[in-house]
């Protein structure tokens, strides 16, 4: 087939309809563009049909699961509770295609063209789209990267055996796993290992790595897990996985080199996440690439070259929906000349565990090293809205540069942790300090006093806190 001798004009090309992609399609639709959207598989990409939606789905059905116990002590008479997974599959299905629906129509209705196939760079300013036997090409002014990435499956995936879960799969399971080994210290194993626990499974989790978290989250968690029994190796490193009939075996080696076997029904790895840019023309047009082979861009999400922008996992650092979306807006206003800047370090760190983990900005091992700093921590059994819910564990941990009282880092473990963390967000930007955190009315009872609480104790006035924890600072 001949390529286009006659190239349709487009001001700006989207490829990828993703969470970043379909952001970035709209509002540069809003700032008056021509738009086309390329997506070769479904609107909303991995993160509403396998990713995002699904997980955080499994993860709050763990959760209603699990308080439960404390309805039944509130007084509601509940008899009888069995785990259907084969109804919240159904659920499932029917969430994931009513968003999808619900995003093509967003993107119709904001004059977003969608076309269905894949794409391939033929130089700097062409593209061919193919799906199936249509094959059409496009001439634009610019183009927006949002094709997202893949995952490697672990190495130690025995081929075909379903009992070997990805990031996918064990989202589409219809029965809990008797025994799961889970290996990985991201947010995604550990919402897995807790999520399964809280199900009924006997889950052990292999950390392949130091958890990234504040110290005193790291410290809480892991209570938390140990109470839960879920089984926790570290600085192990699991050498062989084998079948031995209905069982999974794997043997692991320890940094001291001591061996353990430990045998489960089901084993979970997230694997390894690279750049989902093959056939997509890179190498033609030459973009720099880091060493993983992510899309190196600026703050503006601005490619090597000039009239092209990447957003989202294909630029490698935080493969997260939020960051995937801020950038999205970014490049498409930074293409209108607006003055948009993305940065990472306002990105939160969101984990869906039970309870929930939120954090942003600096940690106290991060801060120290750059400023004199005060600390406080401010567990929520002191709050009285917790105690109320039975929802007590966790913590929120404050992080302050001494010199100045703007505060550096908020880092949250709880009931509430993902909505809470929002205020800390926009306390951060705008260089907050703990005057105009404590300053401000917080509706009681409720678990934002704890992080009120938090940040008066870095200067000895919180209430609900023992003064031998709390700082004492005062200034002449």
């Amino acid at each position: 087939m001949v390529v286009g001798e006659i190239a349709e004009e487009r001001d700006l090309i989207v490829i990828g309809g993703g969470p970043g992609g379909y952001h970035a399609a709209i509002r540069a639709s809003q700032l008056g563009f021509s738009v086309t959207l390329v997506e070769k598989e479904e609107l909303g990409g991995v993160c509403l049909n396998k990713g995002c939606i699904p997980s955080k789905l499994m993860t709050h059905f763990a959760k209603r699961y699990k308080t439960i116990e404390q309805d039944r002590n509130l007084g509601l008479e509940i008899t009888e509770l069995s785990v259907n997974l084969s109804k919240l599959q159904e659920y499932k299905n029917k969430l994931t295609s009513g968003l999808k629906k619900g995003v093509e129509s967003l993107c119709k209705t904001s004059k977003v063209e969608i076309i269905k196939g894949t794409a391939m760079f033929l130089s700097e300013d062409r593209i061919g789209i193919e799906n199936g036997h249509q094959y059409s090409v496009y001439r634009f002014k610019k183009a927006i990267i949002a094709t997202g990435s893949e995952t490697l499956p672990s190495s130690h995936f025995l081929s075909n055996d379903p009992r070997c879960l990805d990031a996918a799969s064990i989202f589409e399971l219809e029965k809990i796993p008797e025994e799961l080994m889970v290996e990985g210290s991201s947010y995604i194993e550990l919402e897995v290992a807790m999520s399964f626990q809280a199900l009924g499974s006997k889950v052990t989790l292999i950390l392949n790595r130091e958890l990234d978290f504040d110290p005193a989250i790291n410290k809480e968690l892991m209570r938390v897990l140990k109470k839960n029994k879920v089984k926790v190796l570290k600085d192990y490193t699991l050498m062989e996985l084998k079948s031995e009939g209905p069982t999974l075996k794997a043997q692991f080696s320890s940094v001291g080199g001591e061996s353990i076997s430990i045998e489960g029904s089901h084993y979970f790895s997230l694997g390894k996440q690279v750049p989902n840019i093959e056939g997509l023309g890179i190498d033609r047009l030459k973009l720099a690439q880091n060493e993983e082979g992510f899309l190196r861009v600026n703050e503006q999400c601005q490619t090597s070259l000039p009239h092209f922008y990447a957003i989202g996992d294909v630029t490698g650092g935080k493969m997260l929906a939020t960051k995937a979306i801020k950038q999205g807006k970014v490049a498409a206003e930074a293409i209108a000349g607006l003055s948009s800047e993305y940065n990472e370090f306002f990105l939160p760190t969101i984990v869906h565990t039970i309870p929930a983990i939120a954090s942003v900005g600096l940690t106290e091992e991060e801060a120290k090293d750059r400023y004199e700093i005060t600390t406080s921590v401010y567990p929520l059994g002191g709050n009285g809205y917790a105690q109320l819910t039975g929802e007590k564990e966790g913590i929120v941990k404050v992080v302050m540069d001494r010199k100045s009282d703007v505060l550096l880092g908020i880092h949250m473990m709880g009931s509430s942790a993902v909505e809470l963390i929002s205020s800390s967000i926009i306390g951060l930007e705008i260089g907050g300090r703990d005057e105009d955190f404590t300053f401000p009315f917080y509706p009681h009872p409720s678990i934002n006093e704890s992080l009120l609480e938090a940040v008066e104790a870095l200067k000895g006035k919180a209430v609900h806190l023992p003064p031998s924890k709390q700082k004492e600072i005062v200034k002449v």
